[in-house]
């Protein structure tokens, strides 16, 4: 997982409140086996027409959303279906940051797993940052200090799990945090060598 610290960029605002998962990424977008190619899909059935054509009223087909690298949404966002490729297809299309006033709970966990970081922001905040955005304004994103900066330059702080922001930071993936106690673990496995034998043999 590649460790994130910060993002300054172009932002997407999709101020519509239970965005699910199934409109995020479509259920016929789903047989690719591996976590890359969904970014194109994303929305599928919110950006393109009946022909495939873009739908020109739809809010990240505005140009000046092009490149957007951080999304502004409305609350319960990625709920229904446990999809994980709906966190893919985000990231795919080049977003690293989702703010929210909430989020589908299997939803935000997949994100985290795949370091896509999404920010619990109260709609009292949110709402004003909506206001201050307009289309593809950049705003920054800075986990380490806990901040987002708006256009304007506006400071607004925000809470996030400390273990999450720690393997964000880091780049800590379920696999990298195993290994970072590999010593721990083979000395665990030399004190019970029988143990380990026979977990090997009936594995075997």
């Amino acid at each position: 997982m590649k460790p994130f610290q910060r993002v300054s960029g172009p932002v997407a605002v999709l101020d519509r409140a239970d965005v699910d998962t199934d409109q995020i990424i479509p259920k016929q977008f789903l047989k690719r086996i591996e976590r890359t190619g969904f970014g194109e899909f994303l929305f599928y059935d919110w950006r393109f027409d009946g022909n495939g054509m873009l739908r020109h009223d739809f809010e990240l087909n505005d140009p000046d959303c092009a490149g957007a690298k951080i999304l502004v949404a409305g609350a319960n966002f990625g709920c229904g279906s446990s999809r994980e490729h709906a966190a893919w297809a985000l990231q795919d299309y080049g977003f690293e940051v989702v703010i929210a006033p909430s989020f589908g709970d299997i939803f935000a966990m997949n994100c985290f797993k795949v370091g896509l970081v999404t920010i619990v922001l109260p709609p009292e905040q949110l709402r004003p940052l909506i206001d201050a955005l307009g289309g593809g304004a950049f705003a920054e994103v800075d986990l380490e200090r806990q901040l987002i900066v708006d256009p304007s330059g506006r400071e607004i702080a925000f809470d996030f799990d400390p273990f999450q922001r720690q393997c964000l930071l880091n780049g800590l993936d379920d696999i990298a945090r195993s290994l970072s106690h590999e010593d721990e673990i083979a000395a665990y496995e030399s004190a019970h060598p029988a143990r380990v034998r026979t977990t090997a043999l009936n594995a075997g």
